[in-house]
């Protein structure tokens, strides 16, 4: 009779045991789907970015689905803070952009890369010095060369007064103690390199993969990048620090949660966007979207964040003193 109970005992605590396994497994993260709250317009490059790096990151969970919702509005601030302000549990991510560290610091918001914890950077991409392919100039000490000898007429292509590659021009006269006249282009890149092939404007400080079916077609080239290596899309053009000038200028968008998601859940988000951003597929799909892909993940895309913040609030508060 003993050894009878003794069983009726054990057989009670296994199956407890197993009643308890089968809720934690069924509540392990993600158990239902994920919405990604993408701060741009669809089909910009954020959006292109964002829904091929959740797409492969679906396939490589599969539980679940990830939902792309596009919020734009505000120049995108009002996507950003919905992620910022979302309930940290793994459910609702976001893309953030590179103006997450400039509008800070123009007063345009009180969010910061402080307010999230990054998954992945899929892309950081550099400006690239590009100008008509008949520029009398083929390499970046010309350039700057020609500049001198013709203080501010060379016209300069940005995407607006106070957005990321005019920073990067403005950055560029500083560097080199140049001027240039600034021409803006709110539609985009679209509009400058149209602007620069009709020979309205000499030249930009752009993303060059947004130029890269004229750069082919043999209308523009590219003279050099703001980056500290070289990219994938254009491996043969030299970066500014390796012809000696240390700057450097990126426009990133990371895969992000709310701050104070927890680090289990954040594990999970990692290990799935580092294993599928090491696959040929994650570089094939950004490349043939003209793309040039990165794979900057968790703690090192969160120091990339932190790190622009610091130059762009030291930069913009000189060029605020110097009333730019």
């Amino acid at each position: 009779m003993r050894k009878y109970k003794a069983l009726v005992a054990a057989m009670a605590v296994s199956l407890s045991l197993g009643t308890v396994s089968a809720a934690l497994a069924a509540d392990a993260y993600p158990s239902k789907d994920i919405t990604v709250i993408i701060p741009k317009n669809p089909g910009g490059g954020t959006d292109i970015t964002g829904r091929g790096v959740i797409n492969m990151m679906q396939q490589d969970i599969g539980k679940v689905k990830f939902v792309p919702v596009n919020k734009p509005d505000g120049n995108g601030i009002v996507g950003m803070a919905d992620v910022a302000h979302a309930k940290p549990d793994g459910y609702t991510l976001g893309m953030v952009t590179v103006e997450l560290d400039i509008f800070p610091h123009q007063g345009k918001t009180n969010l910061s890369y402080k307010d999230y914890e990054s998954i992945i950077a899929p892309i950081a991409a550099p400006a690239a010095l590009i100008v008509h392919a008949d520029a009398p100039y083929n390499d970046l000490n010309s350039f700057v060369k020609y500049l001198k000898d013709n203080p501010g007429k060379v016209m300069m292509g940005n995407s607006g007064v106070g957005a990321i590659w005019h920073i990067a021009t403005l950055a560029f006269e500083k560097k080199f103690d140049v001027k240039v006249k600034h021409i803006p282009y709110p539609k985009g890149t679209a509009d400058i390199a149209a602007a620069i092939a009709g020979k309205h404007i000499d030249g930009c400080l752009a993303d060059p993969s947004s130029f890269k079916s004229q750069i082919e077609a043999g209308k523009l080239k590219i003279l050099a990048v703001m980056a500290d290596t070289r990219t994938k899309m254009f491996p043969d053009v030299p970066t500014f620090k390796e012809l000696g000038f240390d700057i450097a200028i990126r426009a990133w968008a990371t895969l992000v949660a709310p701050k104070g998601t927890p680090k289990e859940v954040l594990d999970v988000l990692r290990a799935s966007a580092k294993k599928v951003s090491n696959t040929p597929e994650f570089v094939d799909y950004f490349l043939k979207q003209g793309i040039d892909p990165t794979s900057i993940v968790g703690e090192d895309a969160n120091k990339m964040m932190e790190v622009d913040d610091a130059m762009y609030a030291e930069f913009l508060a000189k060029i605020a003193k110097e009333g730019k």
